[in-house]
């Protein structure tokens, strides 16, 4: 059959990224307390197209994909964005897969347990001279105003927030640690059961836990630096404020700054 993409082009215009995205898909993440878990990914996969070719081949990013899915830990996912490039001949390869992971989480005074869902991602690039992978977490808290505590006479607003963390990884660790790491510099951390003692208790710890949301993104900043070794990371909060119509946010990031950021790894 005529392989119509290996035909060559004369407009002379190579292309940065050509690929496939949203591609739903089961995938087998590890998981720290379970050894393993099943979820859903949705994955873009891209790689770089010379300028002599008409197109790539798309069903060879699912194949490989496809490949992987099954095993799609931490340090298999670029082992998976170097088969993208063999396959596709290609320099570059691009990937980022998002899924949610469910943590099991004890209510704080019954005990009672439930799972908790955290979206998560994978990203990565590929080539003879660039290696990065980057793993992102965003963790829903609760932050309630230290300004709005000191001020009123009764009571103080909280919020519904979402702390992202994304970090470059050059050594293994588990998304859980980074995930409590989180909710422990939250006025608290949600959880989806919730008996009446424990909402008791856990409105009574937000409010004598205050946080702004400036607070927020800098005691995990500090948490991360004291734990962890990342050459590169980013903390933002966004607090979906009570009170107000609009958002409140703060952003940092700190270390080494990467070859290629993993916002830019999506067109």
């Amino acid at each position: 059959m005529v392989d119509v993409q290996s035909q060559p082009d004369d407009r002379r215009i190579p292309l940065q990224k050509v690929g496939v995205r949203n591609v739903s898909h089961p995938i087998t993440v590890l998981d720290r307390d379970h050894r393993t878990q099943q979820t859903v990914g949705e994955l873009d996969l891209y790689a770089n197209l010379p300028h002599s070719y008409k197109g790539t081949h798309m069903s060879r990013f699912i194949a490989v994909f496809q490949q992987h899915a099954g095993d799609i830990r931490m340090p298999h996912f670029l082992d998976m964005l170097d088969d993208v490039r063999t396959h596709l001949d290609a320099e570059r390869a691009f990937g980022v897969l998002r899924f949610p992971y469910f943590m099991e989480k004890h209510a704080p005074v019954s005990g009672q347990a439930s799972y908790l869902n955290y979206h998560c991602s994978f990203s990565g690039i590929s080539s003879e001279v660039q290696r990065e992978f980057f793993v992102s977490v965003s963790v829903p808290v609760t932050t309630l105003c230290p300004c709005s505590k000191e001020i009123s006479d009764r009571g103080a607003h909280n919020q519904r927030s979402t702390c992202t963390v994304t970090v470059e990884v050059e050594q293994f660790f588990w998304m859980e640690d980074l995930i409590e790491l989180v909710e422990s510099r939250a006025s608290s951390g949600l959880y989806t059961l919730l008996k009446r003692v424990d909402e008791k208790h856990v409105t009574e710890h937000a409010y004598d836990h205050p946080v702004f949301v400036e607070d927020l993104v800098r005691g995990v900043t500090t948490a991360i630096e004291d734990r962890f070794r990342f050459p590169w990371f980013s903390v933002e909060a966004t607090n979906q404020e009570s009170i107000h119509t609009h958002d409140a946010y703060a952003y940092v990031e700190r270390g080494r700054p990467p070859m290629e950021k993993p916002c830019n790894l999506t067109v």
